[in-house]
């Protein structure tokens, strides 16, 4: 049973519940609403869910003055306390119980389809969170009753931390010579710099182009006679048709 110091929670409230009078089950198939007479409902009022503990609590009170009418104390859900109909959502049988032992067996109607979507709600969410509690308490439960890994020291046990000589070790690697760095290359021999290279001594300097061209193949324009002598000056046949000194001199032939 719950604690009587613990607090009491609500979980849900409806106005407006109806309760019938049920005959008794004839067989195992289940209770139907039909066989109730829903017309005339035996009792009806206002419905609280509250929760105390792991226990919930069915409620029926007048929805005026608030006088108790009846109350299910539910241990777990779904179980023997409320049992759903075969044909139909909206109607419950629950086992009221009195306080002093006795409990009956009555029939509770929501005149909505959304009331007793609540009423079922209500109850699964509760004891979903009862069983999480469980679980919980039986991991801490098995948490602290496993042996724990000592770390602590012993009497007298001690422990050696060589911190001098690791630092001996590193400035003594570190003393070493790096090797050269990749890319750096010797400097090219005297002979070489600039990157052209001298001639070989004894070998004759041949020069780029040498093309020497005859003027006197220049001014051959084709004339059967023979040509004049490489010696002969090759403008004596244009001197002669003038008498122009500074034309001979020049080279050029003045027309008149």
């Amino acid at each position: 049973m719950a604690d009587d110091n613990s607090y009491e929670s609500m979980l849900c409230v409806k106005p407006e519940v109806h309760v019938y009078r049920i005959p008794p089950r004839a067989s195992n198939r289940g209770y139907r609403a039909a066989d109730w007479k829903l017309d005339e409902p035996a009792w009806s009022g206002r419905m609280k869910i509250t929760a105390k503990g792991k226990l919930a609590y069915i409620k029926l009170e007048d929805k005026n003055t608030g006088e108790l009418f009846a109350q299910a104390p539910v241990e777990q859900y779904p179980g023997c306390v409320v049992e759903s109909v075969t044909d139909s959502s909206r109607y419950f049988v629950i086992r009221i119980e009195d306080g002093n032992g006795r409990h009956a067996f009555i029939g509770l109607g929501f005149a909505d389809r959304g009331d007793s979507f609540d009423f079922n709600v209500a109850l699964q969410d509760h004891f979903k969170w009862v069983k999480q509690e469980g679980e919980l308490a039986k991991q801490e439960a098995s948490e602290s009753t496993a042996p724990k890994l000592d770390l602590r020291f012993k009497e007298g046990q001690t422990i050696k931390i060589s911190i001098g000589q690791n630092i001996k070790k590193k400035e003594a690697g570190g003393a070493k010579s790096r090797p050269m760095a990749m890319g750096l290359l010797p400097p090219p021999p005297a002979g070489k710099v600039g990157g052209v290279i001298p001639p070989t001594v004894g070998q004759p300097t041949v020069s780029a182009v040498q093309t020497t061209t005859d003027p006197a193949s220049l001014l051959d324009f084709g004339s059967p006679g023979p040509s004049a002598p490489p010696s002969a000056d090759v403008w004596g046949d244009f001197t002669s048709a003038g008498s122009n000194k500074d034309a001979v001199q020049s080279g050029w032939v003045q027309f008149s």
